[in-house]
Formats: C-alpha cells, structure tokens, sequence
C-alpha cells in the first residue's frame, strides 16, 4: 500500500526545507508528497524545486493558490482532490519526521480507522539550530543531544525516547484522546471525501480536530499512536491566530458534536446535502 503526504505550508521555507529532507530518510519508501501551498511566495517554490532535482525519485506536487489572508482549509481541500493513493497522512511545514515515521502509520493503518501521531515541541531557538545534518545523522532526534541544546519539558522528553515495546504500551495507557491533528494523522482517502474534506467556514483553532469530529461521527474509531509516530514539531510565530476565530470555531465543533453532523457543506463540494441525497 502506498501513501500520499500533505504538508500544508505558509511562507515557512527554512522550515519547510527541513521537513521535505526528513522524507529521504524514511524507511518505508512508496509514498508521494503533495505541498498544500496557502499563498506563500518564491522562497517556497524555490525550495520546492531544488528538492524536486536533488530527489526526483519521490513524487512530489505542489498544490498552490493565491495569498488571500488565511485560507488553509481551502488548500487543503484542493489538495485532497489531487493524491494518487487510497491513504493519506495529514501534516505541516513544521513537523519534520523521524525516519520511522511513515512505517509506523502503515503498520498501524486499518479500515475503519483514523490515527493520531503525536510529535515532540522544540522551542524556536533549538528550531532554528537544527540544520539537514543533524535530521541526517539521527541527532535531531537523540534526546540526549535535545536536552544539551535547550529542550526542555518531561513529557516531550519521554515521547520521543521511547522504545518498544513501551511506547505501545505507553499509547495504550494514555488517557490522551486520539483527535484527528493535522500535525500527525493518518486515514483513508475515501473516508476523508465522504465528509467533504475540510470545514472552509472555519479558521484558526480547531477546524482539524472538527474534521475528527465528523469521522467519528461517520461511524469511524480513531486508534492512538502519539507515542510511536513522532515528528519535530519546530516552533514559530502565529499572526493569524485570532481569540474571536477560535471560540467562533468552538462553537461550529460544538454543534458538530451535539448534532452528530458528518457533511460539511462548505468542504471539497460546496452543498448543503452529499450529491447522492
């Protein structure tokens, strides 16, 4: 089985460079990555086509539209409309994966099933130290050399140096709901259209866990593995965040549950009802 990676980006190159250099280092190898683009300028498209020379054995597609403000959703949902495989792992610019990071999600892929990866949060001075060496060489990754260099924070710590078959019994035991975050998470294609993709009415704060939310209520479980798939989640600045955005969202989640609403009428199709209602 194969897979497709979406990594939405904005206007992260640096970041961006760092992320797309951890996905030639993967283990599991028949994937396809597809940038979901919101607008961000040549930076970003140049270090998407030095990455497309150096690796052009890993497919790569960059799904771009215009800078109108925040419209991550729609990217995304444009995006959905482009994969080649039946799977597909939702991530970010930001999140630069361990090598086992792909092989993880397709061991633990399952029909009726959407996973929850988890990731480790370096803060911005470690973010930007990090450089393709240290992702190469494995040290971006060795707790070890992240406490030496100013990662801090028991919990990060122990995702990430946990190994068999304790970070198995360690998602088992969580008390950590397996939420659909677009940082980490996994699922069927076929899944994610048949709820319309993304909510394009919501903004910043909460329209991934809101995609979760629908599944769940399709009928879907959700299966957590926070603490074998991990990424690096590298920090930075959030302009677009809006408090009145957020509680606006909350309250679209909140309906969703009450109301076990699974169509998103402003998703991939914009209609009140399926196409088959």
């Amino acid at each position: 089985m194969a897979i497709s990676v979406v990594i939405s980006t904005y206007n992260h190159p640096r970041w961006l460079e760092k992320v797309l250099h951890g996905y030639t280092l993967q283990t599991f190898s028949d994937f396809e990555l597809v940038v979901a683009d919101d607008g961000s300028g040549e930076e970003t498209r140049d270090v998407i086509e030095r990455f497309r020379a150096d690796h052009p054995k890993i497919p790569l597609n960059h799904v771009w539209h215009e800078d109108q403000g925040y419209r991550r959703q729609t990217i995304l949902n444009l995006a959905l409309q482009e994969l080649s495989h039946d799977y597909l792992l939702m991530t970010d610019g930001d999140c630069v994966p361990r090598p086992d990071f792909l092989a993880v999600h397709m061991e633990q892929a399952e029909p009726g099933y959407f996973l929850s990866g988890g990731y480790c949060k370096l803060p911005i001075e470690l973010s930007r130290q990090i450089d393709l060496d240290d992702i190469a060489s494995g040290r971006a990754f060795d707790v070890a050399w992240l406490k030496e260099n100013g990662l801090e924070g028991a919990s990060q710590q122990f995702r990430l140096g946990l190994t068999s078959p304790w970070n198995t019994l360690a998602d088992l035991l969580t008390p950590t709901k397996a939420t659909w975050n677009n940082c980490n998470a996994s699922g069927w294609t076929k899944d994610i259209i048949a709820v319309n993709g993304f909510n394009e009415t919501m903004q910043y704060g909460g329209s991934d866990r809101e995609l979760g939310e629908r599944l769940w209520n399709s009928g879907l479980k959700s299966k957590q593995i926070r603490n074998r798939a991990i990424c690096l989640h590298l920090d930075h600045k959030r302009g677009y965040k809006n408090a009145e955005q957020v509680a606006k969202n909350k309250a679209l989640r909140q309906n969703v549950i009450d109301k076990k609403i699974v169509w998103c009428p402003d998703g991939i199709i914009k209609s009140p009802v399926p196409p088959s209602s």
